[in-house]
C-alpha cells in the first residue's frame, strides 16, 4: 500500500508543509509516502517531487492525502484525473476580498481554491481539519466525516536552535526600549497596519521607547511597500520589517522580545501563538477565526472590533504591568502543555487508520 501527499506549494518554514513531512514520517514505517507540489521551494528539492512527476518517479499510491491552503488549476485537474481514494487536510483558505486590492491575480487564486475545495466535498472519504475553526468551515459548504486532527508541533524545538550572532548585535544595537514582535508573512489580512498604528499610540501617549519588528517574507511587494510608508508617514523609527528570516534569526528576535502582538483578521490555527508562548512572551491578540481556539486562557483576546486604540492599551499594560505580564506568561506555559506532539501523532495515525 501506498499513501501520498499533494501540496500546491512546498517551502520550509511554512506550517502546511512542515505537518506534510510529518505525516511523512508517520506513514512510511507503515506504507510507501511520497510528497508531490506543484511548487517547491528549490531547499526543498530533496524532499519533494514535483508534481508532475508522479507515476513516472514512484507508483502511484491507493490514496491521497491533499492539503488545501490555496488554489491551483494545474493541483485541481490532477486531483480530478486521479481515481485514488481521497483524504483531504484542510488548513483553511484566506479570504480573496483581502488580497484583491494589492494583487487579483493571487486574490483569484484564493477564490478558486474554495471552488475546487467544494468539487472535492463528494470525493474525499476523510476529511481532517487542523481547528475547530477550520472543520466549522468545512461543514458550512457540506463536507461530513470531518475529523479535527491538530498540527503536528514542537515550539520549543526553536528553543533548541542557536541564535544568530548578527541579528542579537543588531537587536543589542538598535532596541533600547520594549519591543513588541509580530511573526508571519506580511499579508493583507493579517492587518500589520494594525499594529503599527497601534505603536504610533503606544509610542505617543503611553511609553516613548517602545519597539515593534513585523518579522516575515513580503509575499505581497506592493502591500509590504504600502506598510512602509505608512511607517514612515508616521514617523516610526522604532517599527521595521525585516522580510524573511533564517530560523536562527527568529530564534534572536523571539528571545529579545517583550511582547507577541498579532491583529490578523483571519487564521486556520496561527502557530507563532506557540511559538512565543515557547519563549515565556505574553501575547495581545484580536480575537478572530481560530486564534481564541488557539490561545485558549492564554493571553489577552482583544474583541475583533476593536481597533488600534485598545490594541495599544492592552499592549503597553502588558509590558508594564508586572502582575498581568506573570499571569500571562503562566497561562501560555500551561496552555504550551496541552499541544503534545505525540498525542498530535497519535491522532493523524487513528483518523488516517480509516483508509488504510
Amino acid at each position: 500500500m501506498a499513501i501520498h501527499q499533494v501540496l500546491v506549494s512546498a517551502s520550509r518554514g511554512d506550517a502546511v508543509t512542515g505537518f506534510a513531512l510529518e505525516i511523512r514520517a508517520l506513514l512510511r514505517p507503515l506504507v510507501g509516502s511520497e510528497i508531490f507540489a506543484r511548487h517547491i521551494d528549490i531547499g526543498l528539492s530533496a524532499e519533494v517531487y514535483a508534481l508532475n512527476r508522479y507515476e513516472r518517479e514512484v507508483p502511484p499510491g491507493d490514496v491521497l492525502i491533499y492539503h488545501a491552503s490555496i488554489g491551483d488549476p494545474d493541483v485541481s485537474a490532477f486531483l480530478q484525473g486521479r481515481r485514488e481514494r481521497l483524504v483531504v487536510v484542510y488548513h483553511n483558505i484566506s479570504p480573496a476580498e483581502s488580497f484583491a486590492p494589492y494583487e487579483p491575480e493571487f486574490a483569484a487564486r484564493l477564490e478558486a481554491g474554495r471552488q475546487e475545495l467544494v468539487r472535492l466535498r463528494d470525493r474525499a472519504e476523510l476529511t481532517l481539519a487542523v481547528s475547530e475553526f477550520n472543520a466549522a468551515d468545512l461543514a458550512a459548504i457540506g463536507f461530513t466525516n470531518v475529523k479535527v486532527s491538530p498540527l503536528i508541533i514542537d515550539p520549543s524545538s526553536l528553543r533548541g536552535e542557536p541564535a544568530d550572532d548578527d541579528a542579537r548585535r543588531h537587536l543589542d544595537a538598535h532596541v533600547r526600549g520594549p519591543l513588541a514582535l509580530y511573526v508571519g508573512q506580511l499579508l493583507p489580512h493579517k492587518r500589520p497596519e494594525l499594529l503599527v498604528e497601534a505603536l504610533h499610540a503606544v509610542v505617543t501617549y503611553l511609553i516613548p521607547e517602545a519597539h515593534l519588528v513585523l518579522l516575515g517574507p513580503k509575499r505581497l511587494p506592493e502591500f509590504a511597500a504600502a506598510v512602509q510608508r505608512q511607517i514612515v508617514e508616521l514617523g516610526l523609527g522604532t517599527a521595521w520589517i525585516t522580510g524573511a528570516v533564517t530560523r536562527a534569526e527568529l530564534r534572536a528576535y523571539y528571545e529579545r522580545a517583550d511582547l507577541f502582538v498579532t491583529a490578523s483578521d483571519h487564521e486556520g490555527f496561527c502557530v507563532p501563538l506557540l511559538e512565543a508562548m515557547s519563549f515565556n512572551l505574553p501575547i495581545v491578540a484580536r480575537g478572530t477565526s481560530a486564534i481564541p481556539e488557539t490561545l485558549g486562557r492564554a493571553g489577552i483576546v482583544l474583541d475583533p472590533a476593536d481597533g488600534s486604540l485598545v490594541l495599544a492599551e492592552a499592549w503597553a499594560a502588558a509590558v508594564t504591568d508586572g502582575s498581568l505580564r506573570r499571569e500571562l506568561v503562566a497561562g501560555g506555559r500551561r496552555r504550551l502543555a496541552e499541544f503534545d506532539p505525540d498525542d498530535a501523532r497519535r491522532q493523524v495515525l487513528r483518523h488516517l487508520s480509516e483508509v488504510m
